[in-house]
């Protein structure tokens, strides 16, 4: 989970408030139902889901998705896999009495380890995931930057650190020239399918 979790973390705390909850569905859906995960996890999707509302004046969807966040949350311990609990559940409860306080506060931040995690902060592993969740929601082609992310844990494996891991880090990191790291990781993804190509067609006929 840790990747995915600082991965929704980092997209939330950079103002992708809509799609951080993308990096923790999947996990999400995964978990047996009314564990402390789950709670979890579903508590996090619901409050950044009042989050976006409450930034798109939605103040009934907003009260409500934070009245519910704050009832998943309420049982978990104060930190609950370095999140700090505590301060979501404070943010949450100011939310569903006022929503319209986004108007006048920025958006509380989300603490792991202590730390405001942001996209600039990311591993290659939860960059990965961000990666993709970025692709998707900012109509980038997924299977392109899926391929990248693969030639880029080729390289990680084979112990370097070259283009594609660079690329896919800038990708994620970089917003303001995410269009044009995404054509140069165009170029390289379709470079290297060449050069695969090439070495397959020796061994045919």
């Amino acid at each position: 989970m840790d990747a995915s979790l600082r991965a929704g973390i980092a997209l939330y705390n950079d103002g992708e408030h809509h799609a951080a909850h993308d990096a923790w569905e999947d996990r999400w859906l995964d978990l047996e139902r009314d564990t402390a995960d789950e709670r979890f996890l579903h508590g996090l999707i619901q409050f950044t889901a009042a989050v976006h509302h409450a930034r798109t004046r939605n103040w009934s969807g907003a009260t409500g998705l934070a009245t519910s966040a704050r009832d998943y949350l309420a049982d978990l311990e104060s930190s609950y896999r370095g999140v700090d609990i505590a301060a979501v559940r404070r943010s949450l409860a100011t939310l569903a009495a006022d929503p319209a306080v986004i108007e006048r506060r920025r958006p509380p931040p989300l603490r792991f380890e202590g730390q405001v995690l942001g996209l600039a902060d990311l591993r290659f592993d939860a960059a990965a995931v961000a990666a993709v969740v970025l692709a998707e929601a900012y109509d980038y082609d997924v299977a392109t930057v899926d391929r990248a992310i693969e030639f880029a844990r080729e390289e990680i494996a084979g112990g370097e650190r070259t283009q594609f891991t660079g690329l896919v880090l800038s990708f994620v990191a970089d917003g303001d020239a995410r269009d044009l790291v995404y054509q140069r990781l165009t170029e390289h993804v379709d470079r290297r399918e060449r050069e695969y190509t090439d070495v397959e067609g020796l061994f045919e006929g």
